[in-house]
């Protein structure tokens, strides 16, 4: 009550401007008008007010950002209720002009009663029982003179607390329609939060592409250095060594994801990913954790678009990564290639343990984030992601098109991705 009745007289405070300008301008256009002393045109210069207030409303987007602070803070009204932001469109602005006309309104007519309710409510209190206020010409009628006089104090008093009351529950209940998020603003939010957790994917797709591959690398290599450590020094040696490599490079990848970070910050630009310039490196340390990796390379892959390049690598490295993962050092197949106006990715490896009768890798608890990244990173491009075991060979395959590459909305290609 105490709070709901700050906010009224807030909105009283607030009308004042409005109410002293229109008190000003009436007796210039109206002969013999008197605001300040006729108690009618008081009630006209009130009236006026009220649509100043709405047309300042109107031209003020700022305002709905502070009445939403007053409410939420005064009123008890939960904030996901109220809208975040000032309101640019024309329907918020309207919806924030009616809130603040009532708003003032309210306020305007609890802050006269406050101001001139109490001292007549003490006046008709203490009439009985002070002889001098009865002789007084203050034109109280003689029937308050008796104990009809205290009780006509208490019901003024009452008037006052309950129309602050009953002002304050009524604005409390139109505070979320007015003040409440227009359909536009609920899109934008949305919109905000799309944007939002597309970036997030995008970072966990990148983290992940860019150390797990790393981890899985140096996993291998030092578990092959361990167990040739006392029967042959010189691979481990080499084993180390490829490891410290490895791990430079995946600094160095990590720089790159930290740096989209930075430029969504809009501070220093992300280093340059890696593209299929690099795939030789990346061939490279795989076959240094002991993958042997047959590579082919069909048509003119240096030549991509670099987001297509960027994503292919990506792709690559994923596969690469799984098969370490998941197969350990087993033979890997890569082809690569361009046709009918679309880059081929197919990564293929055995399936350890497979044969006769065989089941297919078993899924690791929360795995499969990888290849909902291949799916992911395809689908934005307007293409397609496969992954599946079959006859003992699990596949890795990826078309993403040449053509409008970026432009994919994920519903013109299917795609279709086992966990793995």
């Amino acid at each position: 009550m105490g709070r709901r009745w700050v906010h009224l007289v807030l909105g009283g405070a607030l009308l004042m401007p409005f109410f002293l300008l229109t008190s000003v301008v009436v007796p210039l256009v109206a002969d013999g008008a008197d605001p300040f002393r006729d108690v009618a045109w008081q009630f006209a210069a009130f009236g006026g007010a009220l649509p100043l207030a709405a047309l300042a409303a109107l031209l003020s987007p700022l305002l709905r950002p502070l009445e939403v602070a007053a409410v939420r803070s005064l009123c008890g009204v939960p904030a996901e209720q109220l809208a975040e932001g000032p309101a640019v469109s024309w329907a918020a602005r309207r919806r924030t002009a009616l809130w603040f006309v009532a708003h003032l309104l309210a306020g305007g007519i609890v802050s006269g009663m406050t101001l001139s309710a109490p001292p007549a409510a003490v006046l008709l209190l203490l009439l009985p029982f002070a002889d001098p206020l009865r002789h007084t010409a203050l034109g109280v009628p003689d029937i308050f003179h008796g104990v009809l006089g205290p009780l006509a104090g208490l019901a003024l008093l009452a008037l006052v607390v309950g129309t602050a009351w009953g002002a304050g529950v009524l604005l409390g209940r139109v505070a979320p329609v007015l003040l409440g998020p227009t359909p536009a603003d609920r899109l934008a939010a949305a919109e905000r939060r799309a944007a939002e957790l597309a970036s997030r994917n995008r970072l966990a797709r990148e983290l992940h592409d860019a150390v797990g591959h790393a981890l899985s690398a140096v996993t291998l290599q030092a578990g092959a250095a361990r167990r040739v450590l006392d029967t042959d020094p010189e691979f481990a040696r080499r084993a180390l060594a490829a490891i410290e490599e490895t791990t430079r490079d995946a600094v160095a990848e990590l720089d790159t994801v930290l740096g989209l970070l930075r430029e969504e910050d809009g501070n220093d630009p992300a280093a340059p990913a890696p593209t299929l310039d690099g795939l030789e490196a990346l061939l490279d340390r795989t076959r240094a954790a002991g993958v042997p990796v047959e590579a082919t390379v069909a048509g003119p892959c240096a030549g991509l678009a670099p987001v297509v390049s960027r994503e292919a690598y990506r792709i690559v490295q994923e596969g690469l990564s799984n098969a370490l993962r998941h197969a350990g050092p087993v033979p890997v197949r890569l082809h690569l290639g361009v046709r009918e106006g679309e880059l081929l990715i197919r990564v293929e490896n055995p399936v350890a343990g497979a044969g006769a009768g065989a089941a297919g890798p078993a899924a690791r608890p929360g795995g499969g984030r990888g290849l909902r990244g291949i799916e992911e990173r395809a689908r934005l491009l307007g293409g397609a992601a496969t992954a599946a075991e079959g006859d003992g060979v699990w596949r890795l395959t990826a078309r993403l098109p040449l053509t409008g590459a970026g432009m994919g909305t994920g519903t013109g290609m299917g795609t279709r991705v086992e966990e793995r």
